[in-house]
């Protein structure tokens, strides 16, 4: 029986790993570092694997500015200057709550305190009571208390509920000290999908971001989990949710890119059918997306999410070329789907753009013929 399951082990291993290593208008071979036929991203400029910044999709000197001092000097300050000054309505208010929430909760992690030892994210707690009534600091403790249930919880459990409805209340505190802001309802739709809401009580989470910021991309992303089918929906409840959304997209707007999003939340586990990622459903999902960031403001901080989950796409469907269009906007950065999902972002990132430099070079490309 043993021998039985190696055999099947190695056919699936021929299905689904062969094809990535070799392609049909020019081998694509995985060769050792330093191996005189290997393609070096370092050729094109890329950064070092150990370089790659997995905290962002994107560049915001700003964020990283002020987490450095904020984490060296354990002073919430300058984080509560910087929401302040930060758009409400706007994607980037989003994005800096998490990366905020984030860093505290890693920190608390790295740093749980005893033994004299004060805890970590000893910034965030501080910011909470000294200044109970600033919004930017209660949205951040809302996320945190997020991100810790996920991070420190199995969903399920009794400790799970306990964070979850603790974060709950902390949404509803952070809404009332910011009532236009929709930020703390986009943090309450991970507390509804971690809870379980009923999709009308998630409704009616969903209807006041509508009222607040209708085109809001990360809002989207986060309310296509709760429908996804392995949470409370379904393959076609996720999908007829990213292509209402791709279908009122306003001129400019990312939201033409979910239904990507939603093709790959509902991925198979183990794909045996070569042309997959040619499919029809597939083409027409990465094609939108291509639309959407060619169209999107050049500053649209969401633009980096579509950008990475196209490289993943475009590297397994060996659309080369346009992998490396993509790569070149992004890299540096690696704080994004589908890397995330790893337990090592950095490196899975580097090995789908090996895959692509070694590919767009098999098929003729070089540095010189890459435009920037």
């Amino acid at each position: 029986m043993e021998i039985l399951w190696v055999l099947i082990a190695l056919v699936m291993f021929g299905f689904v790993v062969l094809p990535f290593l070799r392609r049909r208008r020019g081998a694509v071979g995985l060769v050792p570092a330093g191996h005189p036929d290997g393609a070096d991203p370092a050729n094109y400029g890329f950064a070092l694997e150990e370089e790659l910044d997995i905290r962002m999709p994107g560049p915001d000197q700003d964020l990283l500015d002020v987490l450095d001092l904020v984490q060296r000097t354990q002073d919430y300050r300058a984080a509560q200057q910087l929401l302040a000054g930060t758009a409400a309505e706007g994607e980037l208010r989003w994005q800096r709550v998490q990366a905020f929430a984030g860093a505290a909760s890693l920190e608390l992690a790295q740093r749980p305190g005893g033994a004299g030892e004060a805890p970590g994210g000893q910034w965030l707690r501080v910011w909470r009571t000294e200044a109970p009534k600033d919004a930017g600091g209660a949205a951040v403790h809302a996320e945190f208390l997020v991100q810790q249930a996920w991070r420190t919880a199995a969903p399920g459990t009794d400790e799970f509920r306990i964070i979850m409805e603790e974060a709950k209340a902390a949404c509803g505190d952070a809404a009332l000290l910011a009532p236009g802001d929709p930020v703390p309802y986009i943090v309450e739709l991970s507390v509804a999908r971690g809870l379980g809401y009923s999709q009308p009580d998630f409704e009616q989470v969903w209807l006041k971001i509508l009222d607040r910021a209708p085109a809001h991309m990360g809002a989207h992303l986060a309310a296509l989990h709760y429908w996804c089918e392995k949470w409370h929906g379904s393959r076609q409840q996720a999908y007829a949710f990213a292509e209402a959304a791709a279908a009122r997209a306003p001129q400019g707007s990312l939201l033409a890119a979910m239904p990507l999003f939603a093709v790959f939340e509902h991925l198979p586990e183990v794909n045996l059918v070569a042309g997959f990622y040619r499919s029809e459903t597939v083409t027409k999902a990465m094609h939108g997306a291509l639309h959407a960031v060619h169209a999107a403001r050049p500053d649209d901080p969401m633009t980096a999410h579509v950008r990475h989950l196209l490289v993943f796409f475009l590297v397994r469907g060996e659309r080369w070329a346009e992998a490396m269009s993509q790569l070149i906007h992004i890299d540096g950065h690696v704080g994004a789907l589908p890397w995330t999902l790893s337990p090592d972002p950095a490196a899975e990132f580097a090995v789908y753009r090996a895959m692509a430099v070694a590919g767009y070079e098999a098929n003729g490309g070089s540095p010189a013929t890459l435009p920037h």
